[in-house]
């Protein structure tokens, strides 16, 4: 009787690799808390700091087109230093700095200086995505639409700014992305029961089982959010710069044959003619 082999090396590291990260019971326990308290979560931080950072981006753009420097330099300021800034050290910043200097804006809820905390980032990526994109726009569009009578507000809300917002949907649908995986950094800000975004539910599962397959978990979250996203703008660019799909257009309606003049039957037809 021969003895059993003995597991190789490989294997058993192989063994240990599957059973740390892809515990597939561990996985699908795991499941049903991102999806019920931290996909909702995560997509109130990230909707709330995209509509934000947009606001921001368009002031802070506006500003750093302008003509005098005094104007530009508050922008460019902002703009320098919370590109330049690591996010965490922002979010420290933010969530912790402020109340801790006596400044609440939000009393003790961690949610609102989240959502500021990456607002503020985001906006400050987004004002240089506007910025080239209102800049690509002909200036002839500004000066036809100043020579039909509009104030020169007017003329880059109605005619440069949405041009040159649509040139850039690309880059924006970036920094979409970007925000949604940076509003985990938010665990840092101790949130409470009942507001614990994807990766903080996650991490309490992790210190619990010490095993690392619900990161995995809330890896596919986060994609799930974020694939989607990325190919949805990527169509609607497709759509608006090439117009609609040829399929989707109404028919062209099919041309009708000319009328063709009847001959005029004269009274007494062949007859009349046979009498003359």
């Amino acid at each position: 009787m021969t003895a059993p082999l003995a597991p190789t090396p490989s294997t058993t590291a192989s063994n240990a690799l599957v059973d740390t990260f892809f515990d597939w019971d561990l996985i699908a326990r795991t499941f049903p808390r991102l999806l019920t308290e931290g996909l909702l979560n995560t997509l109130v931080i990230a909707a709330g700091a995209i509509v934000l950072g947009i606001v921001i981006a368009l002031l802070a753009a506006m500003l750093l087109l302008s003509k005098r420097w005094w104007v530009r330099l508050p922008a460019r300021l902002y703009v320098d230093v919370f590109r330049g800034l690591p996010v965490i050290i922002t979010v420290m910043l933010v969530g912790v700095g402020l109340p801790a200097a006596g400044i609440r804006p939000f009393g003790t809820d961690p949610f609102g200086y989240a959502i500021l905390a990456i607002g503020i980032i985001s906006g400050a990526y987004t004002a240089e995505i506007f910025r080239s994109g209102i800049q690509s726009v002909d200036a002839g569009q500004l000066q036809a639409a100043r020579s039909l009578g509009m104030s020169y507000l007017t003329a880059m809300r109605l005619v440069v700014v949405p041009q040159g917002v649509r040139r850039v949907l690309p880059a924006m649908a970036g920094q979409f992305v970007k925000d949604i995986k940076e509003s985990s950094l938010v665990y840092l800000l101790g949130l409470a029961a009942g507001q614990r975004e994807l990766y903080f539910i996650a991490q309490e599962e992790v210190a619990r089982t010490y095993n690392s397959s619900p990161l995995i978990a809330a890896g596919i979250s986060y994609l799930a959010l974020t694939i989607p996203l990325t190919y949805f703008v990527n169509h609607l660019d497709r759509r608006l710069r090439e117009g609609p799909h040829p399929d989707s257009a109404p028919p062209e309606p099919t041309p009708t044959e000319p009328d063709v003049p009847k001959p005029a039957v004269r009274a007494g037809g062949a007859r009349g003619g046979e009498s003359r």
